[in-house]
């Protein structure tokens, strides 16, 4: 057990402190050929007219419309709505509740593409059974964050990309354009009912989008496995708990398990996407790392990400629709992640330790640092340019001038922020931004 600590970064020691965490996941169907089983799937729960959610670009795959056949094969009606956005806006899923509100009313729905899609369904169940403007609930400092009053519909979520782990948890993020922030909506209502995981539907993604969703599994895990531990809490009431209660041993256990399928499998996946040993592999990782941080929770790599996602000027990377600016949100979350494990790692240093020593077994040259707080973040670096990520914030447009930009945005990311293992303060932040302006060597 990690040794009590005093200074000044130290979490307060609580009065009353937890001793009870919650685990929760959906029920998981895996393994190649699994999407072809979502008909029978729902017609069993007993749906009859379903609303099939995705893009524009996994409909051009035809994975949603063969789902869409497969439901109709079992006596299920099906309609495919393809206008979510990939990055989603208030303005895109207020347009997907619009079209599920005038064409429903639905007994189910199934999410087809990755974390923007099943995100935007989510947001669409929640509003077409509990009505209201959305800001009622997106979390706090943004919006109101109230719970919903009535049962969600049954939401089966079949992830196209290796990354999000949103089919196991209970997140919706979003950006809202007028404030220029990107935040969510947490409640565990938004659980996908099902989550199936077929790995032949990856096997399209392009090799940016491979690295991008890769670097979220990457920074769910790490996060999940260096977040709080759930005894740092105040004790909660039985009606008070929420889903991100903090590091615990189930979820730590699925965090170090995705850390060792990444490591054999991310660069392979990258480099040649039809490897079906390595997508399976990126499957399972992407899966366990959202069943682990589904229930602890992540922290400051996803803090800084919403600002850095949700201020973009004219970014357009590969593999991603050109028609608007966009840092993918794996990507954004990666940006300040060398800089940021390397501020956390006086809160528990043997889990950093251990964690980098994991991921040197995937990256091109195990970095020449002694142990310390710079070998996760040398892996980091290593492990970053292996896949053809972006060197810095700069190589994303952002300057030091937008530094105080970037750390009002992370700073009304405190539901995220509360699961850090150290106090951060806005200065804190700041130098995090900062050192990950410019590539680390």
């Amino acid at each position: 057990m990690t040794q009590p600590r005093t200074g000044a970064r130290d979490l307060a020691v609580p009065a009353n402190p937890e001793s009870v965490f919650t685990y929760g996941a959906p029920q998981l169907k895996l393994g190649s050929g699994a999407s072809a089983e979502v008909g029978a799937d729902l017609a069993r729960l007993g749906a009859r007219r379903v609303l099939v959610v995705t893009d524009a670009g996994v409909a051009a795959t035809g994975a949603p419309h063969r789902v869409a056949d497969g439901l109709r094969a079992a006596g299920v009606e099906a309609v495919v709505y393809d206008g979510v956005r990939v990055e989603p806006t208030d303005e895109s899923m207020l347009a997907a509740v619009a079209f599920a509100t005038d064409g429903g009313p639905w007994d189910a729905f199934v999410a087809v593409g990755g974390g923007s899609s099943i995100d935007t369904a989510k947001a669409v169940d929640l509003l077409t059974t509990n009505p209201g403007d959305l800001f009622d609930y997106l979390n706090p400092p943004v919006g109101r964050g109230l719970a919903p009053s009535v049962p969600l519909k049954p939401l089966v979520a079949v992830p196209t990309t290796t990354g999000t782990g949103a089919e196991s948890t209970t997140v919706c993020v979003l950006d809202v354009l007028s404030l220029h922030v990107k935040t969510g909506i947490s409640h565990p209502a938004l659980r996908p009912t099902l989550a199936v995981v077929d790995p032949d539907l990856t096997l399209t993604q392009p090799a940016m989008v491979t690295a991008c969703s890769g670097m979220d599994i990457l920074c769910h895990a790490l996060e999940s496995l260096t977040a709080r531990q759930y005894t740092s809490f105040e004790r909660k009431t039985a009606d008070a708990r929420v889903p991100y209660c903090g590091a615990n041993p189930v979820s730590q256990m699925w965090a170090e398990k995705a850390l060792s399928l990444l490591a054999g499998s991310f660069r392979q996946a990258v480099a040649d996407g039809g490897d079906r040993t390595a997508r399976e592999a990126m499957a399972l990782a992407a899966t366990f790392a959202g069943l682990g941080f589904g229930n602890a929770g992540v922290h400051l790599p996803h803090a800084d990400a919403y600002p850095i996602a949700g201020r973009v000027r004219d970014y357009r990377p590969a593999g991603y629709p050109q028609d608007a600016p966009i840092v993918p949100h794996g990507m954004s979350v990666v940006l300040t992640a060398p800089a940021a494990f390397a501020f956390t790692f006086e809160a528990d240093p043997r889990r950093h330790l251990d964690a980098a020593r994991v991921l040197a077994v995937g990256v091109s040259r195990v970095p020449d640092v002694e142990d310390g707080p710079g070998l996760l973040p040398a892996v980091l670096a290593q492990l970053m340019r292996d896949v053809g990520m972006p060197s810095g914030l700069a190589e994303v447009g952002y300057t030091a001038a937008d530094v105080p930009d970037l750390v009002d945005g992370a700073t009304k990311q405190q539901r995220l922020l509360a699961t850090a293992p150290l106090v951060v303060t806005e200065e804190d932040l700041a130098a995090i931004f900062t050192a990950s302006l410019e590539p680390r060597a």
